[in-house]
């Protein structure tokens, strides 16, 4: 096999973003943009010679195809051994376990998470590094300034290889290892969750829907709620993953997973439900007319980890990225353990995770996971209430009443507008940005403000800071107005607002969220001007 160069030139737009490059998928059909983007990737992390990787995706539309450059190109730069799932497919936390199980020195992870899929829609590319998670900004700044510079890139010229089925070739001097995506997963599911317990929960007439959205965690939700924990078949709804996710958008929330949302709220719906996205590292969770948000859910879990085998020794911290409610905050400092807020992007939680400082993360855009991958893990969250439910023999809907009679409520929501025109979305935040300054001990909507700020991180690990990243505005007695513009959409601007109203109970726990947050966001809007920024009465999303 000849291993070519190919002469090129640096290709604008190849920036990675908190969940590394997302484009439209006909930008990465582009000639040389995908062998730009990889191999500019592989001279960031001082080349691939000797090296193992994982390489897999979600098996969206162009996912086979840039498998194919990619194992072409990574035999080309030397390469020892590269692993991938059954037709490339691996969810995203899967993905990690393999690159910590097998040692690998990093992974390539294909997959624009949440965002639709299909020809005109969305495709993504992030590198992963030795502990199973994001490359730090270190590492993508490194690979965009490569990006900027680059003059040739090297492939071996072969035909495809066969992902049909485990097994090993060769391509050039490299080995391809394909292996059953969902195996070693498995396993470390089982280690961590008493299944047992939770078969004995099905077996009791336990019922529970899961939506896998048409995306690559149907077959890890078929093989173990249906094939070892015994839950009926038919539990696992739209479990086949399909290249546009079925015509559908795979962001597991009550607007893009109606259909099972509209049956949780129903008084005849299952006991529980849950869904997945596109890559497997988001999920929403229901009960029977009743529906936790990705912040509760956390708290949630963090008040319960004890009652799975894995985490029966507690936890050594909590962590959640900033516009993440601080609900996490009030049950960490219940137990007496550290809660550490980060910027949004998974990459951030990384050091807390290997420096034994966190055991759970979370995000308020249906992330959470644990110290066993360094990815979030949509999956994992379901397998750890499925847990806690046939533990506690209580529904999701008392168990969340309980928690709010005991730690007080955050009510929470986000308003996203998106597709807005970027130079008027960026132009309203430097505007806010630039009096911020001025607002602390001002009222608006009735509320006093306490506290503002454009937050900034600096990692308690290895010292390093990171600026910019959200307006946040506090106000007193624990409510919070925090505005950011988003990183992972493709095509104009998301204006993400997120609302926060912290109630301490007894009373007012159980209003209507929207209702409750009415001051919240009457105070966004006449401090930020969304209505004249985005031309619109409202946001495209609320969850």
């Amino acid at each position: 096999m000849q291993t070519t160069t190919v002469q090129t030139q640096p290709i604008s737009g190849q920036k990675p973003g908190t969940s590394g490059l997302r484009k439209k998928t006909r930008v990465f059909m582009q000639p040389h943009f995908v062998e730009n983007f990889v191999q500019s990737t592989f001279d960031a992390v001082d080349g691939v010679a000797g090296k193992t990787l994982i390489v897999g995706g979600d098996g969206r539309y162009f996912n086979a195809e840039a498998i194919q450059v990619i194992l072409r190109m990574a035999a080309a730069n030397g390469a020892a051994r590269v692993i991938t799932g059954t037709d490339g497919l691996l969810s995203t936390p899967a993905a990690s376990n393999l690159i910590r199980q097998r040692g690998a020195d990093g992974g390539l992870i294909l997959s624009a998470s949440h965002n639709p899929g299909g020809p005109d829609e969305d495709f993504g590319i992030k590198y992963n590094i030795a502990n199973g998670g994001p490359a730090p900004e270190a590492i993508t700044a490194a690979i965009h300034a490569r990006t900027e510079e680059i003059s040739e890139y090297r492939i071996v010229e072969a035909q495809d290889v066969d992902l049909g089925h485990p097994g090993e070739t060769s391509l050039a001097n490299m080995s391809v290892e394909v292996v059953d995506p969902v195996a070693a997963y498995a396993e470390l599911m089982q280690s961590l969750f008493d299944f047992d317990a939770i078969r004995g929960l099905f077996a009791s007439g336990f019922t529970m829907r899961f939506d896998a959205m048409h995306a690559v965690t149907g077959p890890y939700a078929t093989a173990i709620l249906e094939g070892m924990l015994g839950a009926p078949k038919g539990t696992v709804v739209n479990g086949t993953p399909s290249t546009d996710f079925g015509g559908g958008h795979p962001d597991p929330n009550p607007v893009w997973a109606k259909t099972l949302f509209d049956e949780m709220m129903s008084d005849a719906g299952p006991d529980f439900g849950a869904a997945s996205d596109g890559d497997g590292d988001r999920n929403m969770i229901l009960g029977r007319n009743a529906y936790v948000t990705p912040s509760d859910s956390l708290a949630l879990l963090a008040a319960n980890a004890h009652l799975a085998p894995g985490y029966a020794k507690g936890l050594s911290g909590v962590a959640r990225s900033m516009p993440t409610s601080r609900a996490a905050d009030v049950v960490a400092d219940r137990m007496g353990i550290p809660a550490f807020e980060t910027p949004t992007g998974w990459k951030f939680f990384g050091n807390l995770l290997d420096a034994g400082k966190a055991t759970l993360c979370g995000e308020e855009s249906a992330g959470t996971g644990s110290d066993h991958v360094r990815e979030k893990d949509g999956l994992w969250a379901v397998l750890l209430w499925l847990n806690i439910l046939a533990v506690r023999k209580e529904s999701v809907a008392d168990i969340l009443a309980a928690h709010w009679a005991s730690f007080g409520r955050h009510y929470y929501s986000r308003h996203d507008y998106e597709g807005v025109d970027a130079a008027a979305a960026n132009a309203m935040v430097a505007d806010l940005r630039d009096r911020l300054a001025g607002l602390p001990g001002s009222q608006v909507a009735g509320l006093t403000i306490e506290g503002a700020d454009d937050f900034a991180y600096s990692d308690p690990v290895d010292g390093s800071t990171s600026t910019g990243q959200g307006l946040r505005i506090l106000f007193e007695g624990g409510s919070r107005l925090v505005i950011r513009l988003s990183g992972t959409g493709t095509e104009g601007a998301t204006i993400r607002v997120y609302l926060e109203r912290y109630v301490p109970g007894p009373d007012g726990l159980h209003e209507d969220p929207q209702s409750a947050l009415a001051p919240i966001i009457a105070a966004a809007e006449t401090l930020a001007g969304l209505k004249a920024t985005t031309g619109r009465d409202g946001p495209d999303v609320r969850t």
